[in-house]
């Protein structure tokens, strides 16, 4: 049976700004470096074969302090699992946002990538990496966005009410029939 361990990064001063990251290669902050050494320490405790991560710099930093932490585990870097586009909004916070495009900023053409332009690059990376490791417990780490829209295609029966937090982890079991969750946004190493 394929577990996919799938991670949000750990936090960013734009996290903490309300900026629209999307593909801007922004670093973890003190405390995003913090929790990703949590997580770790967590996930050393238990069975993980292999880490993909995004090629960003938040996601990647995150990925290398899991990989300190848990031994002889490979890092791959993967560009399909970026953060969802963000266009012109990148960098701008919500109030930014309003002042400039106004209350329907959202019914505009600002450049952001489509859920369908995410789903053509990660559905089939996970196909690509259950095939290629068949019955392993395979790390993700990724953004909230995409692991939204990712997680919407893989699991539609998932609630999934709360927004996905900095450095939490959602497991995803392979089935016969599709997947399943056997757990959501989880972030008990922070407590």
């Amino acid at each position: 049976m394929t577990t996919l361990g799938i991670i949000r990064h750990g936090s960013t001063h734009w996290n903490k700004e309300g900026r629209a990251q999307g593909n801007s290669n922004i670093p973890l902050d003190q405390d995003g470096f913090s929790d990703a050494r949590k997580l770790a320490e967590r996930l050393a405790t238990e069975n993980w074969d292999l880490i993909y991560s995004s090629d960003l710099l938040r996601a990647k930093q995150t990925a290398e302090a899991i990989g300190k932490s848990i031994e002889n585990i490979e890092i791959h870097l993967d560009p399909r699992l970026r953060e969802v586009s963000g266009g012109q909004i990148e960098g701008t916070t919500e109030e930014e946002r309003l002042s400039k495009w106004g209350n329907d900023w959202r019914e505009l053409d600002l450049g952001i990538e489509s859920a369908e332009s995410v789903k053509a690059r990660a559905l089939p990376f996970i196909e690509e990496i259950t095939y290629k490791h068949p019955n392993k417990n395979i790390l993700i780490v990724s953004h909230g966005a995409f692991i939204k829209h990712t997680l919407k295609e893989l699991v539609p029966h998932l609630n999934m009410i709360e927004s996905l937090k900095n450095t939490s982890i959602t497991k995803i079991i392979k089935l016969e029939n599709g997947w399943d969750s056997e757990l959501y946004n989880c972030t008990v190493h922070l407590d």
